[in-house]
């Protein structure tokens, strides 16, 4: 079935429920694909922890079609590449090439959802190569603070959960393990496919069809584990480093949410950018930092809002109140119209900008359809954005920004 969207997007949805979304940019030279299944390390049991990731690295060992290293060569040989993600709700193999090897790339891409042979040989090295990512990640201070601090925020959740898994549940994969759960999740109807850049839609389709062939996966129902009531909590763990990282931050609301725009816009005035209130108070006129912002993460159904800071241990208690007097400034006091009109320039500069990748195109065609079914075209999300008053910031900071509702994470030097 075709949907009919707006002008350069199409979709086409196949009697198995797989989607394919497209946006054709006859100006360029490139393609940019991606194969978006809907399930992440949310999906996992305790178990199960890491699963996810772990399918997305064993998938590159090999096919029924084609070994490892024919799997790397088959984009790097014309100039592409081939890689993947896994995030805490979905998965995503992603190409790039020139738009003369379309065929190439969808072919590979979904290659390796559709016949991973998980080969025995190469569980057990890869099993110390995530390991090794683990440990890669303990110590990275920077990184590894987003782990506690989400295991805070979403405390007895498996939003909670780290989505590389733990070393334990990693050694414990088998082969039939990850069969079964390519099997049971890696189902048409939880498949998208993406592409942008120089192409025809007809063409992708074709393409899309020709690689399922012969494949027969029954689609189940999954309901996405729920999380439960947010309750502010605190850690301080010590660690063997120089600098101190610190996050404040607490649950917010998910992606479908009305006030997503809104959103956006108040953490560009707060803390994204040289010139937002964080950087330019705490770092700028008191020096207390390199680096400093704040971040709004969505999910389906709930999210979260915080800042980062890194700094000297000493400076935390007086960091902390400059930027908790930030945050409730924007609460207090209303923006004012200029302010207002710098952020939505940036807010609407930065989306224009990015569109400018195929990448980041195909991203955004595959996340849109994942979450919302459909596509919202550039003038949408700008009238979106421009439509954000400084009233619904204020209300929106004042919701947030609640007193004793944040959390506290710090890793501080041992």
């Amino acid at each position: 079935m075709n949907t009919p969207a707006a002008s350069g997007f199409d979709k086409t949805t196949l009697p198995n429920g797989l989607r394919i979304v497209t946006e054709a940019i006859p100006s360029v030279r490139s393609i940019s694909v991606g194969v978006w299944v809907y399930t992440g390390s949310r999906d996992e049991s305790e178990a199960e922890a890491g699963i996810s990731h772990f399918i997305e690295h064993m998938v590159f060992k090999g096919t029924q079609r084609r070994r490892m290293d024919q799997i790397a060569r088959r984009l790097e040989s014309v100039g592409g590449y081939l890689n993947a993600f896994t995030t805490k709700e979905y998965t995503c193999y992603y190409a790039r090439a020139l738009d003369e090897h379309l065929d190439r790339a969808i072919d590979v891409t979904c290659d390796l959802i559709l016949r991973p042979t998980f080969p025995e040989k190469e569980l057990d090295k890869e099993k110390d190569v995530v390991i090794e990512e683990i440990k890669m990640y303990e110590d990275v201070p920077e990184d590894l603070i987003f782990d506690r601090y989400e295991a805070v925020v979403y405390k007895n959740t498996p939003l909670a959960r780290p989505i590389i898994g733990y070393p334990d549940s990693v050694r414990s994969f088998t082969r039939d393990q990850l069969q079964h759960y390519v099997d049971t999740r890696y189902t048409p109807a939880r498949t998208i496919i993406s592409v942008a850049g120089n192409i025809d839609h007809n063409r992708v389709v074709q393409y899309v069809r020709k690689a399922f062939e012969g494949v027969d996966r029954t689609n189940r129902e999954y309901a996405t584990p729920s999380v439960n009531g947010y309750a502010p909590g605190d850690l301080i763990e010590p660690r063997p480093i120089q600098q101190a990282h610190l996050v404040l931050g607490r649950r917010a609301f998910g992606i479908m949410d009305e006030r997503r725009s809104v959103m956006n816009v108040l953490n560009t005035i707060l803390g994204s950018g040289m010139s937002s209130r964080l950087n330019q108070n705490i770092r700028e006129k008191y020096g207390f930092c390199y680096s400093i912002y704040s971040f709004a993460n969505m999910q389906s159904d709930t999210g979260d809002f915080g800042v980062y800071m890194g700094t000297d241990s000493k400076k935390i208690p007086r960091a902390t109140k400059l930027i908790l007097r930030e945050i409730d400034r924007l609460a207090q006091v209303p923006i004012s119209p200029r302010l207002l009109h710098q952020a939505v320039s940036q807010v609407k500069g930065s989306l224009m900008l990015g569109l400018e990748s195929m990448s980041n195109r195909m991203m955004r065609l595959g996340k849109q359809e994942l979450y919302f079914g459909r596509n919202f075209s550039l003038d949408e999300i700008i009238a979106s954005v421009e439509a954000v008053t400084a009233a619904q910031v204020q209300d929106l900071a004042q919701t947030l920004f609640a007193p004793d509702t944040f959390s506290t994470i710090a890793l501080t030097p041992a």
